[in-house]
């Protein structure tokens, strides 16, 4: 461990969590170089939605490798780019009757929501966008300038400056209206709010603590959007790619954003690949003018393509998605109910779930360290990390899950008995 110490930037932050070297990964499980195995409840951070090395992504990779197919093109035409394009297009965008361009970005999620954002500049000619609190978009400055939290927001060392932040959905609670607020500034010409070239918006919030607005609240936002003219930006960087189910996480909500950011799972096998999706009126580009060395990852374009062919055939992954994420809620909410004096909520959609403790701040933090003693990799997010985050692999086996769910519950009994906890807690012994 010492050379990551000495040499490796003290901004590392995972390995701080989880500190030992692992060597290899199959499905939902990773090992480390002592033989240890560990359950994947965090997936790269939602980039791993069919588990390590699926076996049907691997060999297309390696029968890439060793066919000489071309690794880097910028952004030439090449073979396998054609054969995303056909895919996407003939498993994703035709069955939906969606009409929209692709742009290939640079490889990372904030790299599409920079050119998301200076599109709708462009289009509109208006400079200021609107975000929601707990939203996070990237940390690149754009991005980041269009992020709530402030730990990042804090190390941008410039002003982060035409972004309006309004609140999210559930923000003031469930009664109140956060979308009759945002349209009181938008109609007010005395708000100070100046008309937004784009509202860019999480379905589901995974980074700002697993919030979920709901299909309405999604509705009425498109509404707003149309009548005064504001392009609709959908962040579905971490919730896409069949995290709620559907391939987009708003296909049920039935609203059609005029933009689109993909990455993290979108190649399906860990390979830096990121887009953007416009509606065909929106592509205002001129050649060349928003580009990047390594704009269209070939061989991410190799694995996106066999991720469509084996897990986006047919609907039998949205059905497993939704039948697994029943389970995943279920068992949380049983966690949840089993120690009401925290207060504990669970919170999510599909197989994205968390709970979620703002009475103990410390709470899931502590869950976290003890699931991880216990052979199980999952994180927290949220403003204070108050939010346990589920986001294991989509095609998780049931006997996994299940193992890593009583891996939590008995986590939760552990943290919640123990007596230095609980003093410097002021709380009482927890009881099941």
């Amino acid at each position: 461990m010492e050379i990551f110490k000495r040499l490796e930037s003290e901004v590392r932050g995972y390995c701080r969590s989880y500190p030992t070297v692992f060597t290899t990964a199959r499905g939902a499980e990773l090992y480390n170089e002592d033989g240890d195995r560990f359950i994947d409840l965090l997936a790269g951070a939602g980039t791993l939605n069919y588990g390590h090395n699926p076996p049907a992504l691997k060999q297309a990779v390696l029968d890439y490798l060793q066919s000489d197919g071309l690794l880097h093109g910028l952004d030439m035409h090449t073979a396998a780019k054609r054969e995303f394009l056909q895919e996407f297009d003939r498993r994703i965008l035709f069955p939906t009757e969606m009409d929209y361009k692709v742009q290939f970005t640079g490889p990372t999620g904030t790299n599409a929501v920079e050119a998301a954002l200076k599109l709708a500049r462009k289009i509109t000619g208006r400079t200021n966008v609107v975000s929601f609190t707990n939203g996070f978009h990237g940390v690149s400055l754009g991005s980041v300038a269009a992020t709530g939290n402030s730990h990042f927001r804090d190390a941008a060392g410039v002003p982060l400056n035409n972004t309006t932040f309004m609140p999210y959905a559930g923000y003031f609670g469930d009664e109140a209206d956060t979308l009759g607020y945002l349209r009181k500034f938008i109609e007010d010409n005395s708000s100070g709010l100046d008309l937004p070239a784009a509202i860019i918006v999480e379905t589901v919030q995974g980074e700002g603590g697993v919030n979920v607005a709901s299909f309405n609240w999604l509705q009425d936002l498109q509404s707003l959007c149309e009548e005064f003219e504001i392009l609709l930006i959908v962040d579905d960087i971490q919730v896409g790619c069949g995290r709620t189910g559907c391939f987009f996480s708003f296909e049920e909500a039935g609203i059609t954003p005029d933009i689109i950011t993909l990455s993290k799972s979108l190649s399906g096998y860990g390979l830096p690949f990121s887009l953007v999706l416009m509606k065909s009126e929106l592509d205002q580009w001129k050649p060349g003018e928003h580009n990047g060395t390594f704009r269209g990852n070939n061989l991410a374009f190799v694995s996106a393509t066999a991720a469509l062919r084996t897990y986006w055939a047919n609907s039998d992954l949205t059905r497993q998605v939704k039948t697994r994420g029943r389970t995943m809620r279920k068992r949380l909410e049983r966690i949840a109910n089993q120690y009401g004096e925290v207060d504990l909520e669970v919170r999510g959609r599909g197989m994205i779930q968390g709970i979620s403790c703002r009475s103990v701040p410390d709470l899931c933090d502590a869950v976290s360290a003890e699931s991880y003693k216990r052979g199980l990799i999952v994180e927290t997010s949220g403003a204070e990390d108050h939010v346990l985050k589920l986001l294991p692999p989509l095609t998780i086996e049931d006997n996994l899950l299940e193992e890593a769910l009583d891996i939590i519950d008995a986590s939760f009994d552990v943290v919640l008995s123990d007596t230095k906890f609980l003093r410097e807690h002021n709380l009482e012994e927890a009881t099941r």
